[in-house]
């Protein structure tokens, strides 16, 4: 299901209009990304699977026109794969492709049932990495039409540090960069980039239980800025990441976590 809306404000003149799908944009992170899309000119598919209210509002405050809404639960491969198709379709292409949606369940391994525990694994697979895996594969295609593109993935420092509460969140976070590297090389003839970014904490709804709780000034005190990191911080890396200027660095993995954890 895809609807459209037209936003009065005019895009910028002097840049091409690209088409992005932003999965999981009606929240956190992705809205960030697809207002800096849509800032520079960009026309964006915004995703959404269960808070429609949330993305229709942000569809209505992204300047520019051309948006769209698409709704698929990415969980189900068929319905990610029509999502992709509809958003291209609606936007007259695709250029650019941003893997943001993600889940974060907690399930300690020594607290945590075993219904409980194949539950967090099945569900945190199948959103943060194999549906990455299945929109990126329905993407390529219209990349290829557009001549070329870019797609950016929203990782984790969790990927890198180990994630001892949250394992399958770490473990589809580590998968999601082997996937992209992956895919890196075997675009790259295409004229495609495909990059990672990695955050740390990010003041969204997703890490407010975490930062407004009792353990809230740790996590902040992780980095030597005394704060995490804000959405449009991760949206100016994930923005540079798709541009023609970073083709070159395809396969990449930005870290954007304040110097919280460092990696050689």
């Amino acid at each position: 299901m895809v609807d459209s809306r037209a936003v009065s404000s005019p895009s910028q003149p002097d840049e091409k209009s690209r088409a992005v799908l932003v999965t999981g944009a009606s929240r956190g992170i992705g809205r960030a990304v697809a207002a800096a899309f849509a800032g520079r000119g960009d026309r964006i598919a915004v995703h959404w699977s269960t808070s429609r209210d949330r993305a229709e509002q942000v569809l209505a405050e992204l300047p520019g026109d051309g948006h769209v809404l698409v709704r698929a639960d990415l969980a189900d491969a068929e319905a990610v794969g029509r999502m992709v198709d509809d958003a291209a379709e609606r936007l007259g292409g695709l250029d650019v492709l941003v893997n943001n949606a993600g889940v974060f369940t907690a399930h300690p391994p020594l607290e945590t049932s075993w219904a409980d525990w194949q539950a967090a694994w099945s569900r945190t697979l199948a959103v943060n990495l194999v549906a990455a895996a299945n929109a990126t594969f329905r993407a390529v295609p219209h990349l290829i039409a557009a001549g070329g593109g870019a797609v950016v993935n929203v990782s984790s420092r969790g990927a890198f540090r180990g994630e001892p509460n949250t394992p399958a969140y770490g473990a589809s976070k580590a998968g999601l960069n082997a996937f992209a590297q992956s895919m890196a090389i075997a675009l790259a003839p295409h004229d495609i980039s495909v990059t990672c970014v990695a955050p740390g904490f990010v003041q969204t709804e997703m890490a407010r239980e975490v930062l407004d709780g009792p353990g809230g000034d740790a996590v902040r005190a992780q980095s030597p800025y005394g704060r995490v990191a804000r959405p449009e911080e991760v949206a100016a890396a994930v923005l540079w990441l798709a541009s023609p200027d970073a083709r070159f660095s395809t396969g990449t993995i930005v870290d954007v976590n304040g110097a919280s954890y460092l990696r050689s």
